[in-house]
């Protein structure tokens, strides 16, 4: 990049000259206040990658009824609050992620995240026997599932539930068992890794097309292209994955060509834990990328910006109930598609 100077602060990187190009692009589009240094460093990007890279907006989404996309951060209950320090004992990565979606959704999974097998034949009967033990109410992500569940059920709106865990999947698909009596395959659907051909076919159609169909879960990574569940309107993403786009990509089996309503998104994050810091990280990389190829010099940073919201003022009738509301430490919400 040799028509600008990137950015004016003088840092310390490590890793060779490669690691320091990264940082300084990446500085200098995040914070770098200087607008034309901004524009110039984009321009010279795209010059780069013209030849490599292809971006297709999809402006045929403008034709949707509209998305609105909410970052909701919960407080905890105290029992939460105690299993997420203990989170610190795990060395890994993967582990403190993992087993931190089972914490977040209710603290009774800490353990049983750690021991169980999702292959188990008896998975079931061990999250109903684990189901008679507990309270919901000091299980923030739980009480917000099952609370949005009851007003779409109230609304005539169905719901898609998206994790990369399949143990938050299936004790929320237990808990709608013993607490709406409702039944997989008729009010309940889902689609894993382990789904055949045959049977995303059918949870589709069924899905979208049944009056009975109340709820979807979704492992995140299966519900790529080909799937279409525009039955639903509201989205509950229940934990932040690091590759934005396959976040975006779940939302996209709702916000798609079919879909008659309005869609809600709610990526739910637990506050005062690690998972506050991986959105923080996930967000900088989706900022980054429709920086790179959206934005030009008519363009303002708060036009790729998340929007503090006032719960009150949020122009959604589900979250501004005193039920949804009462655990909403923060609320955020996308300036862009």
């Amino acid at each position: 990049m040799s028509k600008v100077h990137i950015s004016g602060v003088r840092k310390q990187f490590k890793g060779g000259a490669e690691a320091a190009f990264y940082d300084l692009v990446e500085h200098t589009l995040q914070k770098d206040e200087n607008f034309e240094r901004k524009v110039s460093v984009i321009h010279d990007l795209r010059e780069m990658t013209s030849r490599v890279l292809h971006y297709y907006k999809g402006d045929f989404l403008d034709e949707l009824p509209g998305l609105v996309d909410f970052t909701v951060v919960l407080g905890l209950s105290p029992r939460q609050r105690d299993e997420v320090q203990k989170l610190k004992r795990y060395q890994r990565k993967f582990k403190v992620s993992s087993v931190g979606s089972a914490v977040y959704l209710h603290p009774k999974l800490a353990s049983f995240s750690e021991k169980s097998d999702t292959t188990d034949d008896k998975i079931d009967a061990k999250i109903d026997d684990l189901l008679d033990k507990l309270d919901i109410r000091e299980g923030a992500k739980a009480k917000f599932f099952l609370n949005l569940l009851n007003l779409c059920e109230s609304a005539g709106e169905k719901l898609l539930v998206f994790s990369q865990y399949l143990i938050p999947l299936k004790f929320l698909e237990r808990l709608a068992v013993k607490l709406k009596g409702w039944q997989p395959g008729t009010e309940i659907f889902s689609i894993t890794g382990e789904s055949s051909t045959d049977h995303r076919e059918w949870s589709m159609d069924h899905f979208n097309n049944s009056p009975d169909a109340r709820f979807f879960f979704g492992s995140i990574k299966a519900c790529g292209e080909g799937i279409s569940l525009v039955g639903a309107s509201r989205i509950i993403i229940l934990d932040v994955h690091l590759n934005p786009s396959v976040t975006r990509q779940a939302i996209g089996r709702a916000f798609r060509p079919g879909q008659k309503k309005k869609v809600y998104v709610y990526r739910l994050i637990a506050g005062d834990s690690p998972e506050e810091e991986d959105h923080s990280t996930c967000f900088k990389k989706e900022l980054i990328a429709k920086m790179w190829f959206e934005w030009n010099k008519y363009c303002g940073n708060r036009d790729f910006d998340m929007e503090t919201v006032n719960v009150n003022e949020c122009n959604d009738l589900f979250l501004e109930s005193h039920l949804l509301r009462e655990d909403i430490r923060l609320l955020y919400r996308r300036q862009f598609p």
